[in-house]
């Protein structure tokens, strides 16, 4: 066994024997601090996950952790023992263990092994994840459709999936039942993008950003806002007013993804501007934030139809 594996042992021992690890210094000075884009084995797929440290007060660590699915977990203490860092939180979904977290921070990479909620060991790797903070360009392209009228021209079912369900007729994609997710051909950097939704009662969809951030697609009328349900940034954002109509009514989205900085129109009324997005949420295609992405139609939650599908791209 090598030096950092008997670190994790270490650390995973007193996650399960209940004795308190011990905090850097000075959490201020924890080079665990900040975003980080990881991915985690699963056989031989590597899933998408994302993790933030930040410092509470001056006294301790706490963060935020995104599994490949869910939502985005928050963590109420963090562990840093020379640059070992340590935590655990309960089960969201499913199984029945807390994970238990432990990495090594090695300059802008981390990596090191997790036990998940099923207590199942797995390894975890990633680095610093990009800023993305820039200014919005001055012009941009005519908007362009991405829906073709009759076909799935564009567009293909996301990969380790069921068999595809959906199907365009007269303009409009459907999808008539929980199968695969849906995706454009083309990838995408900054945009802005225009779609209109239908779903029927207690169905539940989504539109990610890049493949990357799920706008949330869901029958949530009368509802409080909240970040799970419609207009919101899962997990992440929430809009300032819920405005979505009822079910079985044409609906509608206007979308501006500059870097980080998400804009979101519903039916309309501008319930989201200009807000920073951390990282990936639940369900996401990969966690290279730095590289452009396909727009992603969740098709595994419940019946749900598109139209009006445009995208505009900035001007050089």
């Amino acid at each position: 066994m090598n030096g950092f594996s008997k670190k994790v042992v270490f650390f995973l021992c007193w996650s399960f024997f209940g004795t308190p690890a011990v905090f850097a210094q000075d959490p201020g000075s924890s080079t665990a601090i900040g975003k980080w884009d990881l991915e985690v084995e699963y056989g031989q797929t590597w899933l998408p996950s994302w993790l933030e440290v930040k410092l509470s007060g001056n006294k301790a660590l706490v963060g935020y952790f995104v599994a490949a699915g869910g939502s985005a977990r928050p963590i109420s203490e963090i562990h840093d023992k020379e640059g070992m860092i340590s935590f655990s939180i309960p089960p969201q979904w499913s199984g029945n263990h807390n994970m238990q977290f432990t990495g090594q921070v090695k300059r802008d990479t981390l990596e090191g092994t997790l036990l998940d909620h099923m207590g199942v060991a797995r390894k975890f790797r990633g680095t610093k994840a990009p800023t993305l903070l820039y200014p919005a360009p001055e012009k941009w392209s005519k908007p362009k459709s991405l829906l073709s009228k009759n076909s799935l021209d564009g567009w293909v079912a996301q990969q380790n999936q069921n068999e595809n369900q959906w199907f365009v007729k007269d303009g409009v994609l459907t999808s008539p039942a929980s199968g695969v997710n849906l995706m454009t051909t083309e990838s995408f950097k900054d945009f802005k993008l225009h779609i209109e939704f239908k779903y029927p009662e207690h169905s539940n969809s989504g539109v990610y950003l890049r493949g990357r951030y799920e706008v949330q697609v869901e029958d949530s009328y009368g509802k409080a806002p909240s970040s799970i349900y419609l207009g919101g940034v899962y997990g992440f954002l929430t809009p300032n007013e819920n405005v979505a109509k009822k079910a079985g009514e044409w609906q509608s989205y206007d979308i501006t993804l500059v870097g980080r900085r998400v804009t979101v129109v519903a039916n309309g009324k501008t319930i989201i501007h200009n807000q920073i997005i951390p990282g990936i949420t639940g369900g996401a295609l990969d966690s290279r934030e730095g590289e452009p992405g396909p727009i992603l139609l969740q098709g595994d939650h419940g019946p749900v139809e598109y139209r009006n599908i445009t995208i505009a791209t900035p001007v050089e």
